[in-house]
């Protein structure tokens, strides 16, 4: 049931104090938007000159090239500054600052200068604000040798017959670059306005003439991508009385109008048309064409359409004074609502201001107390190296997934490739992930280990064998055999293994290296983890170069000395003194043949054959089927050269006496053989005693052979098919010694030898070396890592940049709490 409500008399009275009330409110609401316009606006200088991210609610003006923007953004300022004159607009943002300023009957208008939040002399001459504009433009483009540039020019303009309203007007959007520009201007004039326009807080301005439909708008689908429901989004149809004409009944009119099935039942365009009359005419005149305009547009629709059109609906969206009136509730409205967080943000900035002022004053006055700056140094370096200890000991903090690299990483980024001599891929287990540290270290040294038993004794010709052997032979004995075999694989050794040797103390000075990086990163992190400073360093470029250098020279005179050392195990290994190639029983003997050494050696290699990447669950067959390039297994059943059963049949064919140098009581059968290898007990000719020779007998039917051809054992005739198997059994017996003084390398003494050369003095005396290098120095040589010539001037300016900031900020902050407590 509806209830009658009583209509209450209105006295003169009453009505003379509801319209005092009234006025008064709007004074005081006046009051209040004029004051936050004021601080907002000031808080955008402070933003744009200190390049400061703040949500401050903008209006950003987008469109094409000729779609009329300039044309309305002189509409709002109420005169024209000939920005149209200014080809193609300009290729930088431009911040118009609008303030209502009821006692400037002309406009005043100031730019803001570059990097400052300071505004310039105010301009009266409307044709030196286009100059301005333009040459500003030219002279950063110009600079930063680019074709456009998304750093805004600011220009404040007070003046009575303008609103209080800030907007953003971006470079026009362009199909084709004009001439004399990159090929790109267009795309990167899209790039740039989206960027601007991508930010939340902001309110899209978005201009399209009326003669073009919406189903063909370029840019539409463009603004749709940054905002899609256009819930941020103000679209203008400019240029309108160019289509009254086509417009001859209500129903056309008003389909036009709802812009239905394009933009959404919610969106509602709006349309204005604004003066052609581009001839000198005094502001006045301007502001007066431009409320005829939009009388004889509403006159046109209600008088020159039959039925005239839905007024209700439509007519707070036409002409431009609804289109002014609109944005500057809908500006005074956000400000309103963003106050508060922006209040927030403010006490943020000045509190991190604060913090870095305090910063820097004990930066300037550490440059002039040595002795805290020691103590800080001192500390940050003894951090570091304690944190690369930490590394090689084994972390995973920070991420490997960032920080770590992958076997092929680490041969790229070193630049040290592939391993020398080898020509199989080496792929040592775990290669796929990223590691660091000790773990990093570990797979390198299994790298090594695979690629040197990847390496076999290389082929050896004829003419060096037999240079070899027949020298031995001429100097007598009985080891002729023996000792050049012996000497074949000891040059080979030389040869192939010095260069794996130096390539991997290479690889290991590069993970190392690497470290100082990660130990770095890892220092920032616990530091700001647990809120303690090991001494602030930070801004210290000279230090942290001088710290990084002497990180870097420790670690490469760790790798010099390694170098040496396994070098020395490679002297020791193959010196004709050394006992390595007449071992008889080394690691459970020998195979008959050097292919043996291809076996997985799984004990040798336990420490870092466990495959972790994934894929790894595979059998133990299938592992050593895919780890091609694993060293032998110590526990291969193995036999000494000569032992095995194939190399006794191989030795009973080449058995050969080698007669001593013939006495009067012998005939003068000379006979140069080199292939008595290892024969058994042999008497010899005269005093001299019988001497143990290694297994096998005497073959008397291949002696009595030898004695009766008298050939040389390399030459032809006869013996060719001898001569071959005898060729064939030294090799076979180099290529044995070779694989032997390898393993005694890899397995005996280069792997500990690494070990103990890199990391023990990385844990041990990193710190002392670093200190020695950095702080080992008199005040003088020490203060110059740290006040290089005219730091302090840089430091004492950008002080007093921090102290403006500040200040600026501070009073920004003042003024909203003063909006906020008026709310």
């Amino acid at each position: 049931m509806t209830m009658a409500t009583p209509t209450a008399t209105k006295t003169p009275l009453d009505k003379s104090k509801r319209s005092h009330s009234h006025h008064h409110s709007n004074e005081s609401s006046s009051s209040s938007s004029m004051s936050r316009f004021e601080a907002y606006n000031r808080l955008q200088a402070a933003a744009v000159a200190f390049g400061e991210k703040l949500p401050i609610p903008e209006i950003v003006a987008l469109g094409g090239q000729s779609d009329g923007k300039s044309s309305l953004l002189e509409a709002f300022l109420g005169f024209r500054f000939n920005v149209r004159e200014v080809e193609m607009g300009t290729r930088r943002p431009l911040i118009l600052q609008m303030v209502h300023d009821p006692s400037a009957l002309e406009p005043r208008c100031r730019f803001q200068e570059e990097n400052s939040e300071e505004y310039g002399s105010p301009v009266v001459s409307a044709s030196t604000i286009a100059d301005i504009i333009k040459s500003r433009t030219e002279a950063l483009l110009k600079k930063t040798k680019t074709s456009v540039s998304p750093k805004p020019i600011v220009m404040r303009a007070e003046f009575a017959h303008c609103p209080n309203l800030t907007i953003i007007d971006t470079p026009g959007f362009v199909l084709k670059a004009k001439k004399g520009e990159p090929e790109n201007t267009p795309e990167e004039i899209l790039s740039m306005v989206k960027s601007l326009a991508i930010p939340p807080h902001r309110i899209l301005l978005f201009l399209q003439q009326s003669s073009v439909e919406w189903c063909s708008s370029l840019w539409l689908d463009s603004i749709r991508e940054i905002d899609p429901t256009f819930r941020r989004t103000v679209i203008v149809v400019s240029k309108f009385d160019n289509r009254l004409k086509e417009f001859s009944d209500r129903w056309e009119v008003d389909r036009y109008l709802s812009a239905s099935g394009y933009l959404g039942e919610n969106t509602r365009p709006f349309f204005v048309a604004l003066p052609k009359d581009r001839n000198t005419i005094s502001n006045d005149e301007f502001r007066r064409q431009i409320t005829q305009v939009d009388a004889e547009v509403l006159r046109h629709l209600h008088d020159g359409v039959k039925g005239g059109y839905d007024e209700e609906k439509f007519r707070s969206y036409i002409g431009f004074c609804s289109l002014r009136e609109y944005l500057e509730s809908e500006l005074q409205k956000r400000y309103k609502e963003a106050a508060p967080a922006t209040l927030a943000l403010l006490e943020q900035r000045c509190s991190e201001v604060n913090i870095e002022l305090a910063r820097m004053d004990s930066k300037i006055q550490a440059t002039s107390d040595v002795s805290h700056l020691r103590k800080s140094a001192m500390m940050h370096a003894a951090s570091i190296s304690n944190h690369v200890g930490v590394l090689i000991d084994g972390a995973a903090d920070p991420a490997p997934e960032q920080w770590g690299k992958t076997t092929e990483e680490e041969r790229s980024q070193s630049g040290i490739g592939s391993w020398p001599g080898v020509t199989v891929d080496i792929k040592p287990a775990n290669a796929i992930l990223r590691l660091y540290g000790g773990a990093a270290f570990e797979r390198v040294i299994h790298e090594f280990r695979c690629a040197a038993y990847s390496i076999e004794c290389p082929p050896v010709s004829r003419e060096k064998v037999a240079n070899i052997l027949l020298a031995h032979a001429g100097r007598g004995g009985g080891r002729g055999v023996t000792e050049a075999a012996a000497e074949i694989a000891r040059t080979a050794a030389r040869s192939w293994l010095a260069p794996l040797l130096d390539t991997a103390c290479d690889r290991l000075a590069f993970v190392l290296s690497s470290l100082f990086d990660i130990a770095q990163e890892r220092n920032q992190s616990r530091e700001s983890e647990y809120g303690r400073k090991t001494g602030n360093m930070d801004g210290y470029v000279g230090f942290h170069a001088a710290l990084r250098h002497a990180y870097n020279h420790f670690i490469k005179d760790l790798a010099k000395q390694c170098k040496q050392l396994v070098r020395h195990h490679l002297d020791s290994v193959t010196s004709p003194y050394s006992q390595v190639c007449y071992e008889n029983d080394f690691q459970g003997g020998f195979g008959s043949s050097a292919s043996s050494y291809h076996k997985c050696n799984q004990a040798s290699a336990a420490s870092f054959c466990l495959e972790l990447s994934d894929g790894g669950q595979v059998s133990r067959g299938e592992t050593m089927r895919d780890q091609e390039n694993i060293p032998p297994e110590k526990n291969a059943q193995q036999t000494t050269p000569g032992k095995g059963t194939e190399a006794r049949e191989a030795l009973r064919e080449s058995q050969m006496t080698i007669p001593e140098t013939p006495s009067p009581d012998q005939p003068c059968e000379v006979v140069y053989a080199g292939v008595k290898k290892e024969l058994g007990n042999c008497i010899e000719v005269g005093p001299r005693k019988r001497i143990a020779r290694m297994t096998g007998n005497r073959n008397t039917e291949q002696l009595t052979k030898v004695h009766n051809g008298g050939n040389l054992l390399f030459g032809n005739g006869d013996s060719g098919s001898r001569s071959s198997s005898a060729y064939s059994e030294i090799c076979s017996s180099a290529a044995q010694h070779f694989a032997r003084i390898r393993e005694v390398l890899v397995e005996r003494s280069v792997t500990s030898t690494l070990n103990s050369g890199f990391l023990t003095p990385c844990r041990d005396r990193l710190v002392v070396a670093l200190g020695l290098d950095l702080f080992a120095v008199n005040d003088e040589k020490f203060m110059d890592m740290f006040v290089a010539p005219g730091a302090i001037d840089v430091l004492q300016n950008e002080l007093q940049s921090l102290q403006k900031r500040q200040k600026i900020l501070q009073s920004c902050l003042n003024e909203f709490k003063n909006v906020a407590r008026a709310l």
